[in-house]
């Protein structure tokens, strides 16, 4: 036989097999399994299809929908919710870790380019307006508003730093790090800390009652905060930094400043201390509830309210196992956070910088 013929020989017998064997794999399938697979498969399509539209539109420079981010938001979250259903179903299909740190059961690594392609969506859907009055030191304003705030509540130098430390976290869990965004999800929440106008006034409100104390404590803080307050005059004080993350740490984050000794001693793990602060955003009364309760991480919580909160953050919003679930303590959401982690660590890198050892 020719080397020709034999080579002619081999490749018939690749193509018998491969004819053999792929219908013989789809038959071993159950039907749930079929239809995980067709599921993710039709998410990821989806998935695809809005991010070439939103690169399309904006690169056409046409008008974006109302809400331009939602549609892409809700395909992501269809894409890691199928994914996980997959898995759940054929754990064999589990597959490498990726960059972003989610679990390997949520993800398939090789989407990582779709998610990158996401982000830079976003950043151009959010970005400030024009006038927005950015600081040149983003990331130390977080760190020194916190810490002057944390004094005034009463706290020691140790556990004023740890503020300033968590406060940072917020910063990187709202907007990334970046200043002065708006919100491709939301006509609400806008800033570098993303508050609601109420909020802001609410929040300015009371760092008047404590400004004085303040300026007492640190006349130099007191003095950038009064060119800021004249710079921002006449706007919307979100779209200042300084005043934003003053105005969203007074609103939110101030009273809570005196939990921290308590906090620091229950949840030793300084991403965990972020996660428990980044509660505070998006489930402000349970978080203190739980507080409270001498408990913390046992405390649970059941309402349906509630739990739509945290899956609108990410937080149980994937796969069905998750959206199932009509409670869970603070044990279980601090541990469903995981999306936030990589955002933390970025915040902590960050802190290093500002505060070395």
């Amino acid at each position: 036989m020719t080397a020709r013929r034999q080579l002619l020989a081999i490749i018939a017998a690749l193509g018998l097999l491969l004819t053999t064997f792929v219908p013989s794999q789809a038959q071993t399938l159950t039907a749930r399994q079929a239809e995980t697979v067709a599921t993710y498969e039709r998410a990821l399509g989806d998935f695809k299809a809005i991010l070439a539209e939103r690169r399309r539109q904006i690169e056409a420079k046409q008008p974006l929908p109302n809400l331009p981010g939602q549609a892409l938001y809700l395909a992501r979250v269809a894409v890691i919710s199928a994914y996980k259903d997959l898995t759940d179903a054929m754990p064999s299909r589990i597959g490498r870790p990726n960059k972003f740190e989610i679990p390997p059961a949520y993800f398939d690594a090789d989407i990582e380019p779709l998610i990158d392609e996401y982000s830079i969506l976003f950043d151009i859907m959010e970005a400030p307006p024009a006038g927005a009055q950015n600081s040149a030191t983003p990331f130390k304003d977080v760190v020194d508003l916190a810490v002057a705030i944390a004094r005034a509540k009463g706290l020691a130098p140790d556990h004023a730093e740890a503020a300033g430390r968590i406060s940072l976290g917020l910063f990187f869990a709202e907007t990334n790090g970046k200043q002065n965004v708006r919100n491709g999800r939301s006509n609400t929440y806008m800033g570098s800390f993303q508050t609601g106008s109420s909020e802001d006034r609410n929040g300015r409100r009371k760092w008047e009652a404590i400004k004085g104390e303040i300026a007492a404590a640190d006349p130099g803080l007191s003095a950038r905060d009064d060119k800021e307050e004249a710079r921002a005059s006449g706007t919307d004080h979100r779209f200042n930094h300084w005043t934003n993350v003053r105005d969203g740490l007074m609103n939110a984050h101030a009273d809570v400043f005196r939990e921290i000794p308590g906090i620091v001693k229950t949840l030793p793990d300084r991403i965990e201390q972020m996660k428990l602060f980044e509660l505070i955003q998006i489930i402000p009364t349970p978080t203190r509830s739980a507080l409270k309760s001498g408990d913390l991480l046992n405390y649970r919580v059941s309402s349906p309210t509630i739990m739509k909160h945290l899956r609108n953050n990410s937080i149980f919003a994937f796969g069905q196992a998750d959206r199932a679930r009509t409670s869970a303590s603070f044990r279980e959401i601090l541990g469903a956070m995981w999306l936030f982690k990589r955002k933390f660590e970025k915040a902590m890198a960050k802190y290093a910088e500002i505060k070395p050892r």
